[in-house]
């Protein structure tokens, strides 16, 4: 990767992933679509990321799409900065929020966004896919797109009411106004907020909580199991996934080790790899469509 407008490190087992245009407050643009993409699949496929860690450089985290084209911004996206068009979807050239987020939902390791100020638009959809969203106290979130008369993107209409429940999504969209950290506290969008000095670190140290502490293969196959779960129909489908994957873990390294380190008392040191496609049986999730065209 040789990105122009993000920045990508990993150290320790975690990826950073660093929206990276301070002086235009990280808007967002298809260059940052497409290789928040390629972060995202290059974090998925390296055996020595175990969690992933998304914010902002700067006073913001994203603070929205990039008007600098005016009010032709959003008339014709497809031919806009950065490769003419995504692919499409259902005939239509794909937005690219969902080109953004959606490789962050495929992702089978777990993402925190350290949300270090305004996410706005685009902004607030894209770590909507993200398992954990933290806050600093300056941290401000807008569902803003009914005021720019466009509809909401980045699969957010899917994501958000599933994430705060329909009630709070409708008022957060309908009125497309901007809220502070503490609302979004409340509201559930983000599961706690901080001071904005500590928030980093935070995220780090929760990070370092999952790689130093857990099995790579138990926490992907477990966070394609809890979204996949999240449409479908019966309890009967989390069980079938559930002991197929049980009988494939349960007679792997990973397990045989998290009893010997439990029963001797010591630090597990888990060293299963993910390899490539599905988890412990767990079907990648989400599967794209047939309608999706390169």
């Amino acid at each position: 990767m040789n990105p122009t407008q993000l920045r990508y490190e990993v150290a320790d087992r975690v990826a950073t992933i660093t929206l990276d245009r301070p002086d235009r407050l990280n808007a967002f643009t298809p260059v940052m679509a497409g290789e928040l993409g390629q972060a995202a699949a290059a974090a998925d496929a390296d055996e020595a990321v175990r969690v992933v860690v998304v914010t902002g450089a700067g006073r913001a985290f994203c603070a929205g799409a990039d008007l600098g084209a005016g009010s032709g911004t959003f008339a014709d996206r497809g031919r806009a900065e950065g490769p003419p068009v995504q692919g499409t979807v259902d005939g239509v050239a794909r937005d690219w929020g969902g080109v953004a987020s959606l490789p962050f939902a495929v992702l089978r390791k777990p993402v925190i966004a350290a949300v270090n100020g305004p996410a706005v638009g685009i902004g607030a959809t894209m770590v909507l896919p993200m398992d954990v969203r933290i806050a600093a106290e300056s941290a401000r979130f807008g569902f803003v797109f009914a005021r720019r008369g466009i509809t909401p993107e980045a699969a957010s209409s899917w994501f958000l009411p599933r994430v705060v429940g329909i009630s709070q999504a409708m008022e957060w969209v309908a009125t497309g106004r901007v809220f502070d950290a503490a609302e979004a506290l409340r509201g559930r969008l983000v599961s706690r907020v901080v001071p904005d000095a500590d928030l980093l670190s935070t995220a780090l140290e929760l990070a370092h909580e999952i790689a130093d502490n857990t099995s790579g293969i138990a926490v992907a196959a477990a966070r394609q199991m809890l979204w996949s779960m999240l449409g479908a129909p019966s309890p009967w489908d989390a069980h079938r996934v559930e002991s197929r994957a049980l009988a494939e873990l349960g007679s792997g390294p990973d397990a045989a080790e998290g009893v010997a380190a439990f029963l001797a008392k010591r630090p597990a040191e888990f060293g299963a790899p993910l390899g490539e496609g599905a988890v412990a049986g767990v079907p990648r999730w989400p599967r794209p469509p047939d309608d999706v065209l390169p």
